[in-house]
């Protein structure tokens, strides 16, 4: 499995000019963006399923805790739907991130 994933690797990867984002920031009514090549980290690029993920762990454990397996069924459906509800709603990415495709 290994031997597999460092061969899978290098082909799976990009170049450098996909790694480039644009992020946008907004202050005092005046838009600034700005481009650049760094990476973003991997819990930038996908907070919305880690929060997500995170919210449904904590609330099938809680579940699972006070009521069981069934508790822990309803936990994780409350979990998730809470931490949607934060991670969409209220707190929501400001930066997205594109892929520049250069031909």
């Amino acid at each position: 499995m290994t031997a597999m994933l460092a061969v899978m690797i290098p082909f799976m990867a990009g170049t450098a000019d996909a790694q480039r984002y644009v992020r946008t920031v907004k202050r005092n009514g005046v838009t600034y963006v700005s481009r650049t090549n760094k990476k973003p980290s991997l819990y930038r690029k996908h907070r919305n399923l880690i929060n997500i993920g995170i919210g449904t762990a904590a609330g099938a454990l809680l579940g699972g805790l006070i009521g069981g397996k069934k508790g822990a069924l309803i936990g994780a459906a409350g979990g998730a739907g809470g931490s949607a509800l934060y991670t969409y709603k209220l707190n929501p990415k400001k930066t997205r991130y594109y892929r520049v495709r250069r031909y």
